[in-house]
């Protein structure tokens, strides 16, 4: 049975301090719309109309280069919000969001936002620990990209998004977002070719294991091997 909006708001750490009436009329001026696989979500210049949430898919925030290379700065999923920074200092975010596979996001546009989280302290203090949080996962991918190393790279990607996005069980942890080799390469900023001969290595070394769903089961070995985090 799917969820109702408001259950999903009370899982976002910005939420979870309203009462359930805030909820349901937030819930009323939210807007919701579908993107399908690959459409562009925001654009730098969108940054500072709206706050948004995740209800259902996957998106991730890219930097493109002037040679049209991709890099991926950061990756949300169903639960998550963006944009908010933009609402509160008045600036934009260099960087485009595109959906990484079909999804339906709530819009929360600056007239709300002010009304609904700028009068409540709790809403604010929660909006400073994900700030912080931000900020430190912005130190630990300018870690990443500090390894000249591609093979090092790689794995600290990996590693990265398992302290993000991990469950462990008992043969590892589980990277439980959907990850091509490219989205891989275009977050370690290296080719595509050197992710499939590492992840083929990898395989093949029984460090990690490919699931349903294209989720990436990492493994003691591997878990052992790679100490970035």
């Amino acid at each position: 049975m799917k969820p109702k909006p408001e259950s999903i708001l009370k899982t976002i750490p910005f939420f979870s301090h309203f009462s359930q009436e805030e909820l349901s009329d937030l819930e009323k001026a939210i807007i919701r719309r579908h993107f399908t696989r690959n459409k562009v979500i925001l654009t730098e210049e969108d940054a500072l109309n709206y706050m948004y949430i995740i209800y259902s898919g996957r998106v991730k925030a890219v930097q493109t280069s002037e040679e049209g290379k991709e890099h991926i700065l950061a990756i949300h999923k169903r639960g998550e919000s963006f944009g908010e920074m933009a609402l509160l200092d008045g600036k934009t975010s260099p960087a485009t969001v595109v959906a990484m596979e079909d999804s339906e996001i709530g819009l929360i546009s600056k007239m709300d936002f002010e009304r609904f989280f700028l009068k409540n302290n709790e809403a604010l203090r929660q909006i400073i620990s994900v700030f912080c949080a931000h900020l430190r996962e912005a130190w630990l991918r300018l870690k990443v990209l500090r390894f000249a190393d591609a093979e090092q790279r790689i794995r600290a990607v990996l590693k990265l998004l398992s302290t993000q996005y991990g469950v462990k069980d008992m043969r590892g942890t589980i990277i439980t977002v959907k990850l091509t080799h490219e989205d891989i390469a275009n977050y370690s900023s290296v080719s595509r070719e050197t992710v499939t001969r590492l992840i083929g290595r990898l395989l093949k070394g029984k460090e990690i294991e490919l699931l349903e769903k294209k989720y990436i089961l990492l493994k003691p070995e591997f878990l052992k091997k790679t100490l970035f985090v």
